[in-house]
């Protein structure tokens, strides 16, 4: 998740955005509406007043139907229409009030005010698109349409919704069409790192990730000059080491002095070994991808180590399944198992060596006395245990560097007299 968490980000305020727009218009269609019917339910007023006026006076039907006409009114007086819309229409409103009216009559002793109270309910009906009003009375009821009014209409509310939420949406793409060369510069980032040096971040954009572009374009350029530069002098220093060690050498055989000899052997012997694990720590520390990594059967790493250690056979117990696998690079990893052994033959008390395999992790076993320092000592180059030790104190400072670029590390334990160093 935290991969995508910018377009996450994009996706929650998208979808938080619609929701809220939704929401409100939602709340705005039921408004909005409520308020139209509640505004055509007025009319009900003047059809009552008619109504009444009607019923009180005993008008004739053409003299209603007139005054229904003066207000773009008419009464529905087939009974299969109004039965069918009577079942069929959806009520909108409904209002149950009384009517009062007076009526003043002649009497011997003056005027009598008579006051007559009516019981009507107004129900305002929809049905196909026309508004009807159905007015009923203790001992009567009428159906009329109102051909004026029509039925309240959500398209100018549902258009500036629909184009309200297009432009969010696609606002939304054009997020996505931006966040398009991050993604892909967070691939070819990721190609640079495993070693694709010739990648190249060159764009034309001109926004922020074009300029972001165009500056590790830049970058990569100066660390291709930075590597080119140093695999030059490092194999102008190699070269220029060996050639005098390798003369050195020659010379050391023409001393008459047997003593002499073997002294200046082993002084050169040394500086051998010394620019050797100078290149390997080099090749380690420059390695920057997997291509050259196979897979093999540990048992058969582990015989290219004891013949590379130059051991008899006899002082290395190898425990391990002949079909166990790893996927390494061979000389690499060889000389790390390599290392382990020397080092073991060094500081064993007894010159003997097991490795073994315990819970899938390669481990070396020897017996002697504990570490005097904790294992983060002895990585650290040019450090070791006993500084009369024919050893530059690289050793295990080479073991550690190549397995981090295997993605491992080196641990200790001491148990019961027993050194045990893991490849974890």
């Amino acid at each position: 998740m935290k991969k995508h968490a910018v377009l996450i980000t994009v996706l929650f305020a998208l979808t938080v955005s619609l929701v809220s727009i939704s929401a409100i218009f939602w709340e705005f269609y039921k408004l909005n509406k409520e308020q139209y019917i509640n505004h055509i339910f007025t009319k009900y007023a003047v059809i009552t007043q008619i109504y009444r006026d009607h019923q009180q006076r005993n008008n004739s039907e053409i003299m209603l139907d007139a005054n229904l006409a003066v207000y773009k009114l008419q009464a529905i007086r087939d009974n299969k229409v109004q039965d069918k819309v009577l079942q069929k229409a959806k009520i909108l409103k409904r209002k149950g009030f009384e009517s009062v009216s007076s009526i003043f009559s002649v009497r011997e002793d003056g005027f009598l005010k008579q006051s007559i109270v009516t019981k009507l309910r107004a129900t305002m009906l929809q049905y196909k698109k026309h508004i009807y009003f159905y007015m009923q009375t203790k001992n009567a009821a009428i159906l009329i349409q109102d051909e004026e009014l029509k039925p309240y209409s959500y398209i100018n509310l549902l258009y500036a919704y629909s184009t309200i939420f297009m432009i969010i949406g696609f606002s939304f793409v054009l997020v996505l069409q931006k966040l398009r060369p991050l993604i892909r510069l967070k691939k070819k980032i990721a190609l640079f790192g495993n070693g694709n040096l010739k990648i190249s971040f060159k764009t034309r954009a001109c926004d922020e990730i074009g300029l972001v572009s165009n500056e590790l374009e830049n970058t990569k350029e100066k660390i291709n000059t930075l590597l080119e530069s140093r695999t030059l002098f490092l194999r102008n220093i190699m070269h220029e080491l060996k050639t005098p060690i390798a003369k050195g050498t020659i010379a050391t055989q023409m001393l008459p002095s047997e003593k002499q000899r073997r002294r200046f052997e082993s002084i050169f012997h040394r500086l051998e070994s010394l620019v050797t694990e100078f290149a390997l720590i080099e090749e380690v520390t420059s390695i920057n991808d997997k291509r050259d990594f196979s897979e093999y059967r540990v048992i058969d790493i582990i015989d290219g180590a004891i013949d590379m250690a130059m051991v008899e056979r006899k002082v290395v117990s190898v425990n391990i399944n002949a079909d166990a696998k790893i996927d390494v690079n061979y000389r690499l990893y060889t000389t790390a198992i390599k290392n382990m052994i020397d080092n073991a033959m060094k500081y064993s008390s007894d010159g003997h060596i097991n490795i073994c395999m315990m819970n899938a992790e390669l481990c070396f076993e020897n017996r002697g006395e504990r570490l005097a320092n904790p294992l983060s000592y002895y990585i650290e180059p040019f450090t070791k245990e006993n500084p009369s030790k024919n050893s530059f104190g690289l050793g295990l400072y080479l073991v550690d560097s190549i397995l981090k670029a295997h993605d491992e590390v080196l641990a200790y334990e001491y148990e019961e007299g027993v050194n045990r160093f893991i490849f974890a």
